[in-house]
């Protein structure tokens, strides 16, 4: 084993306390993998904000830029 960690899943709607949360991300639609990553790439994704997150994150996205 290379590697121990934890993993944790979490059905959440809340964005913001996943992105406290994790430091890693997989989002579905309707079982279809749309991205995965980490959260501030995710959270940028067209298809995720498109599906969940609406035109209104696309600029607080823009902020979590490292």
């Amino acid at each position: 084993m290379t590697g121990s960690g934890v993993t944790v899943a979490i059905i959440e709607h809340t964005m913001q306390a996943l992105l406290r949360l994790a430091d890693r991300l997989v989002v579905l639609d309707q079982g279809r993998r749309l991205a995965e990553g980490a959260p501030g790439d995710v959270t940028r994704d067209p298809a995720v904000v498109e599906a969940y997150l609406g035109k209104r994150w696309v600029a607080h996205a823009q902020n979590l830029r490292p």
